[in-house]
């Protein structure tokens, strides 16, 4: 039975990607080479809420926020995010940003559920992250994802930024996530309750072995379930690795 000190070998390492995910355990690391699910293991030892990428791995938890696995000084974090310097929301809706190893209020919103570069997904709305917390439009926002073009899942729907909102997809869509480059989105990945629609030029429901928690895309689709599954595919179908953690809420391509 795998474990969570399980270790793999494979020869084709060029297009390897490192897949974080944040748990109940700890934040988790994976290899990834297409198809090939590698070496895994725990980077981080946490309860884990969100995960975010700023010139290294930024993590919120029940504790701090961990930059490069280093306690910051925040507190209790469920989101962060950021650009060129990392973005913290606390349970009790306090923003703030952490430059020259100090944290500076930006302000306090309430009902955040998620954050990605400088955009806020809240209860009421999108946020972004500047100077100033300005509301930018939308409603019941359960997450947010600005590489490439800024997405938005909703309570009515997945949204895009064009000349203002528009919606891509119709339902209640929990969890977003794209890349492309500046102004273009190439890939994305949206989850709707049980269902996972996938974008490479239009959106596409695609099946899935079990319910997901998270999703990614890059060099292929990758999916994390709450009992801690990792599923990955690369156009070969899905492969699956269970990894020892439970909780899962968030998951990252590095």
């Amino acid at each position: 039975m795998s474990t969570i000190e399980e270790k793999r070998v494979y020869a084709d390492k060029s297009a390897e990607s490192r897949v974080y995910l944040a748990s109940d355990l700890g934040v988790v690391r994976v290899s990834v080479s297409g198809n090939l699910i590698g070496n895994f293991g725990i980077k981080q030892r946490c309860v884990a809420r969100d995960l975010a990428w700023i010139d290294g791995l930024v993590v919120a938890t029940d504790e701090d926020v961990l930059l490069g696995g280093e306690p910051t000084g925040f507190g209790t974090a469920l989101a962060v995010g950021g650009t060129e310097s990392p973005i913290a929301a606390s349970p009790e809706g306090r923003i703030a940003r952490y430059e020259g190893g100090e944290w500076s209020d930006l302000g306090t919103l309430a009902g955040i559920r998620a954050a990605d570069g400088d955009l806020l997904a809240t209860a009421d709305g999108v946020y972004r992250a500047d100077g100033e917390l300005t509301h930018v439009g939308l409603e019941g926002a359960n997450d947010v994802s600005t590489s490439g073009t800024p997405l938005a899942a909703t309570d009515t729907g997945l949204y895009r930024l064009g000349n203002g909102w528009m919606r891509d997809l119709d339902g209640v869509f929990d969890r977003v996530s794209g890349v492309g480059a500046p102004g273009e989105l190439a890939l994305g990945a949206a989850l709707a309750d049980d269902t996972l629609s996938l974008y490479d030029g239009e959106w596409r429901e695609r099946e899935t072995p079990e319910p997901l928690a998270a999703a990614a895309v890059g060099e292929a689709v990758y999916g994390a379930t709450d009992e801690g599954t990792l599923y990955v595919d690369a156009g070969d179908g899905w492969r699956s690795q269970a990894l020892g953690v439970s909780g899962v809420r968030a998951l990252l391509v590095a």
